[in-house]
């Protein structure tokens, strides 16, 4: 098959993998050979905005994909850097590490809103711009969810569900759940 990239980069949290997530690697895997995904806050610090590890967002993700798929999936780490251009320069040089100097690279994304501004970040690549994907949200109500207990299973692939409720059983999902708790609790104004 003759494909337009040798690589496409997709750059998010992916926090957690949900179908929008997954319906862009589709795309991406029909325009590209292979597809970088840049695991943006990949420090190990657990938060309740972050509540899963780079490595385990590899595994959620991956579990969705076939075993073909799965094998034009590459990952970089990138972790917070709370400057653009150092951030930049990051992303560039993790991507670099993985491809060869003759390869063609794309980006692919959304400006969904004013946090999509990094896509502009890449001018040298070509952007394969998706509109909004159907029954694309935020994965911010999706946390909030999983972490009142619910798993909101229309939003997310069958890989994605076996994970949450697999991480639901462990002791650092009883401990982010109690933050959220303390957190909401704190937000209420009487």
């Amino acid at each position: 098959m003759n494909y337009k990239f040798d690589y496409l980069v997709f750059i998010g949290r992916f926090q957690p993998f949900h179908l929008a997530h997954m319906k862009t690697i589709q795309i991406a895997l029909e325009h590209s050979q292979n597809i970088i995904l840049a695991l943006g806050s990949a420090q190990n610090e657990r938060n309740i905005k972050n509540p899963f590890l780079a490595t385990e967002r590899e595994h959620m993700i991956l579990s969705n994909f076939s075993k073909e798929d799965q094998n034009r999936i590459k990952f970089v780490h990138v972790i917070d850097v709370y400057n653009d251009e150092k951030w930049q320069k990051l992303v560039k040089s993790l991507v670099a590490d993985v491809i060869n100097d003759s390869d063609k690279v794309g980006l692919i994304g959304h400006f969904k809103d004013d946090s999509s501004y990094y896509l502009k970040f890449f001018p040298e690549w070509e952007m394969v711009e998706l509109e909004s994907l159907e029954g694309a949200m935020s994965a911010t109500p999706m946390r909030e969810a999983y972490y009142r207990g619910e798993i909101l299973r229309e939003a997310f692939p069958e890989g994605s569900i076996k994970f949450l409720e697999h991480f639901q059983e462990t002791e650092i999902y009883q401990k982010l759940q109690q933050k959220f708790k303390d957190q909401d609790k704190s937000n209420i104004v009487l």
